[in-house]
């Protein structure tokens, strides 16, 4: 873009013609010269950030002269302004057929390919413009980004700054370094990139969101409030920014506010469900008589930990049907028996009130100090007995789960351990470990210190199609249960079991800054690492705790 030409009077009679709704007003002498003209004219309209205008001259350049390459060219740049990257690539590998070593023309199209989020083919092309000038500073940006979007994050962050040492004041390059050192887990250099870009362009909302994430990741909770405040004053309707703003208001204790601004995910793009925008949602009317239907949101412990509220809305007087995932309605009827049960998919007419399960504590009012903290599931009885039978009462009895999800999004929020870093309380007297994994990580069962055993309770645990039952009864058969943040840790707080919980050293926003007990589950006690990656502090403080509980 930085070669665009200036023809300031011919730019101001084409938009005067086009205000009259008029076609672009031929410049000079005809066939190919008056093209020539009028593309003078759109690359000024384009530089000045009027795309649309540009794309509508580009188009008549192309009608008189068919097979210009610099027109397709700057056609494909102007329709990738408006989001139609696709047709972008088209009409620049038409320019390219013509001028195979325009290394101006690999760089756009690998721009544009990068935003169809095909990055390998825009990083071939990248590469093929570095080859033909190895110079040119917006191939290195693009192909950090395209190294970024493929997992090459150590390549990325060179080409990043590569970048930066010929665009050292490219606020956007500094941001994009900023995310490649987050996917690398080095937040303080990630914050120290995002404070760069916000102190060159204090008017940069997405600098602003990114310093926040990263205050936030580092557990400079406060701080990073603020850094939101900023974003959001640029861009009041910054949806993600409200977001993660509300969910730092929570981890600071503030629910009544973090609650109100915490509605705000309905608008974010990761957040679709249609139900978001059934009529008449319920925000907090009275609901005696009424009838409220519930769907549910996000994984399987956030529908543990806010179901609670799904009897609440009960006890207040409405009639409710709670749509959640099927396997799940085993464990979910003991929720009580007035509580309505639906496939999570069915979207259902005819009530007085709908309400996404997350927003529940908000209509209700819900504030730290009030939380509805009591027990409010149970195992099935039966199956207590049963596993009672299996795991016998010999010894100081402690269930471990040790792997969390294994989804992208779970990774950098530590909710899995070593199984092995368990060993100090393996071997402590009369201590007995048994495992209640399920799925992932059972495979370390197999390589475990030859002075470590965990039980296995066999193919029979949690086999068929209704998942926690087993899980349930089996903790309930437990003198402890030792878990990571994953959704059993949920489910043990809910029935009242006594759990401890293994947290990284910034926890996830419900378990607080710095708090030993969970305001969320009463039978919880927290214990954290004191630096990052610090399991083996972790399972040392539970040791010293568990061998006084085991002699006793």
């Amino acid at each position: 873009m930085e070669l665009f030409a200036f023809n300031p009077p011919a730019v101001r009679m084409v938009r005067d013609r086009r205000r009259c709704g008029e076609q672009p007003l031929a410049i000079g002498p005809s066939g190919a010269e008056e093209a020539a003209g009028m593309l003078q004219v759109a690359l000024d309209l384009h530089k000045r950030g009027d795309a649309r205008m540009a794309a509508v001259i580009y188009e008549d350049v192309l009608r008189r002269d068919p097979g210009n390459p610099q027109a397709q060219h700057y056609l494909g740049l102007a329709l990738h302004h408006q989001g139609q990257s696709d047709q972008a690539v088209d009409l620049i590998t038409q320019a390219l057929a013509s001028r195979p070593n325009d290394a101006v023309m690999y760089v756009n199209r690998g721009v544009a390919l990068n935003a169809l989020a095909r990055s390998p083919a825009a990083l071939a092309d990248f590469d093929r413009a570095l080859l033909l000038d190895p110079g040119i500073v917006q191939a290195h940006h693009g192909r950090a980004i395209a190294l970024r979007a493929v997992g090459r994050l150590e390549e990325a962050l060179a080409a990043f700054d590569r970048t930066l040492g010929t665009w050292p004041r490219h606020a956007g390059a500094h941001i994009d370094r900023g995310d490649a050192l987050r996917g690398l887990g080095r937040w303080q250099s990630a914050l120290e990139s995002f404070e760069t870009a916000t102190a060159l362009e204090p008017n940069n909302a997405a600098a602003w969101y990114n310093r926040g994430g990263a205050l936030k990741a580092l557990g400079r909770i406060d701080e990073a409030v603020s850094a939101y405040d900023r974003a959001i004053a640029i861009i009041p309707d910054f949806a993600i920014a409200h977001h993660n703003r509300a969910v730092c208001r929570l981890h600071l204790g503030d629910y009544p506010g973090g609650l109100e601004e915490y509605e705000w995910r309905k608008a974010c793009p990761t957040f679709t469900d249609p139900r978001y925008h059934m009529e008449r949602p319920w925000r907090g009317e009275a609901l005696a008589g009424k009838s409220l239907f519930i769907y549910p949101e996000l994984f399987q412990g956030d529908v543990i930990q806010f179901s609670r509220f799904v009897a609440a809305a009960g006890r207040a007087g409405a009639e409710v049907t709670f749509a959640a995932p099927r396997p799940m309605h085993a464990l979910l009827r003991t929720l009580g028996p007035s509580i309505g049960l639906l496939d999570e998919t069915e979207i259902a007419e005819g009530f007085d009130y709908q309400s996404a399960l997350l927003s529940l504590p908000y209509g209700l009012g819900a504030t730290l100090e009030t939380l509805p903290a009591a027990p409010y599931l149970r195992a099935d009885p039966v199956r207590v007995e049963r596993w009672r039978q299996v795991i016998g009462s010999q010894g100081f009895k402690v269930g471990v789960v040790w792997q969390g999800s294994t989804a992208p999004y779970a990774l950098p929020l530590q909710r899995s351990f070593p199984l092995a870093s368990l060993q100090p309380l393996a071997e402590i007297a009369n201590v007995r470990l048994i495992s209640l994994q399920k799925v992932n990580g059972l495979d370390q069962l197999a390589n475990l210190p030859p002075s470590m055993t965990v039980e296995d309770l066999g193919e029979g645990f949690d086999p068929g199609p209704d998942i926690f039952i087993d899980t349930a009864a089996a903790m309930s058969c437990c003198d402890l249960f030792i878990t990571p943040d994953t959704s059993v840790a949920h489910l043990a707080g809910a029935l009242g079991v006594k759990t401890w919980l293994a947290l990284p050293q910034v926890a996830d926003w419900r378990w607080m800054n710095e708090r030993r007990d969970s305001a969320w589950y009463p039978s919880l006690r927290l214990f954290r690492q004191g630096e990052p990656g610090d399991w083996p502090g972790v399972f040392a403080a539970m040791a010293a705790h568990l061998a006084s509980l085991a002699s006793g």
